[in-house]
């Protein structure tokens, strides 16, 4: 991939990640090849690859006690749910990443907790975090560090319409050139989104040529619905509709619900400046639906101007209630269902006594139960895949 690019690299890698998915290949090396399979499928936009390695190291490293890697595993975990949407749980598993961080004496640079408040859209919680986050990152020469800050300042610009100072945040992270850099990859869609809609369209042309790279090898949906996406942005009227159309169906078979809905809500603005307003209606309103589900606040806000723009209603936006639960919330309620102490359950999954009782009073309110004996015939079966412990 270095010295060749993601296209020579992509047949290799994907050979590798196929061995790694295969669950005998624990036996060899257990958990600790795990994080660099995790990095290759971030490479190949290969989710369903990220996702499944992702469980199965989390759940590796809590059978071992390791508390200092599962701090490590567990941000990529949430870096995994955010991006599928699932900004809740990726809330619980921050808090017990803080937990886990603070029980091993450790430290660890923030980055699960900008990305998750850069997609939740609050503007004044990630400039803090930023403020707080950059003189650390640079004073340990963590250049990971720096490109997460700058590719999450750009994402939550874009968000907020803001796109000078997103495209601005964007060019930070691509100078100098840093080939090998997942920020990268994730941060050019907003390089290229806010240079378009700031006149500079050379530079989306540039950003454009290397997502295309980017995505070659993997050739996934998710990798490919991104760059048709990108595309449709740069593209004249006659083609422009054919990529947006082309990303909805691509990032709709994905689990990538956020940039899913990125895309219905930029189809929905292109079509309102074509004067096709009914159509636009029905993107932008799918679009705010989902962001507003999903507890997307600047994406959900910039949908709803569009919307009412566009003619359409808006109703007022009222707290949405989740009745599924949460992955952690069901390891608790399980573990609970079977007897289990908060105590007991809390040294299971290292967090505190506090942090199961506030997790088992929002299962009592989403199964709307009473009491711990009510979880065995009020608990669903098998969600999310898990079976009972």
């Amino acid at each position: 991939m270095i010295t060749d690019g993601h296209g020579a690299a992509g047949p290799v890698l994907k050979r590798a990640l196929d061995a790694f998915r295969d669950p005998d290949v624990e036996a060899i090396g257990g958990f600790r090849w795990l994080f660099l399979a995790e990095m290759a499928a971030i490479e190949l936009w290969d989710f369903d690859a990220w996702r499944e390695l992702t469980d199965r190291e989390v759940k590796l490293v809590r059978e071992a006690g390791a508390l200092t890697i599962l701090a490590t595993a567990l941000s990529v975990s949430i870096f995994v749910r955010i991006f599928a949407g699932e900004l809740a749980d990726a809330g619980s598993l921050l808090d017990e990443q803080r937990i886990v961080t603070e029980a091993s004496g450790g430290q660890l640079a923030p980055h699960a907790a900008l990305i998750l408040t850069a997609w939740q859209g609050r503007e004044a919680e990630l400039t803090a975090l930023i403020e707080t986050t950059v003189p650390e990152v640079e004073a340990r020469g963590e250049g990971i560090g720096l490109s997460a800050t700058q590719w999450v300042n750009a994402l939550l610009h874009n968000a907020l319409g803001k796109h000078e100072t997103a495209l601005a945040c964007a060019q930070q992270l691509m100078d100098p050139p840093r080939p090998y850099d997942q920020a990268i990859g994730w941060a050019l869609p907003e390089l290229i989104e806010a240079a378009v809609r700031t006149g500079e369209t050379s530079v989306a042309r540039d950003g454009l040529a290397q997502l295309t790279q980017m995505t070659r090898g993997g050739s996934t949906d998710w990798g490919l619905g991104i760059q048709a996406r990108s595309r449709a942005l740069l593209s004249e009227p006659s083609l422009a509709e054919s990529f947006y159309c082309e990303a909805i169906e691509r990032l709709g078979r994905t689990p990538v619900r956020g940039e899913h809905a990125r895309a219905h809500l930029l189809y929905g603005e292109w079509l309102r400046r074509r004067g096709r307003r009914t159509k636009a209606r029905d993107q932008l309103r799918t679009a705010h639906s989902m962001f507003a589900e999903m507890g997307m606040e600047a994406f959900a806000e910039r949908a709803r101007r569009e919307l009412l723009g566009a003619g359409g209603a808006v109703t007022a936006t009222q707290d949405v209630t989740h009745q599924e639960l949460t992955v952690q919330e069901e390891q608790i309620s399980r573990f609970a269902r079977d007897g289990l102490s908060n105590a007991e359950i809390g040294a299971r999954l290292f967090i505190s006594q506090r942090t199961v009782e506030w997790h088992l009073h929002n299962v009592f309110v989403k199964l709307g139960i009473a009491s711990r004996r009510d979880l065995v015939t009020a608990l669903p079966v098998a969600a999310h895949g898990l079976v009972p412990a």
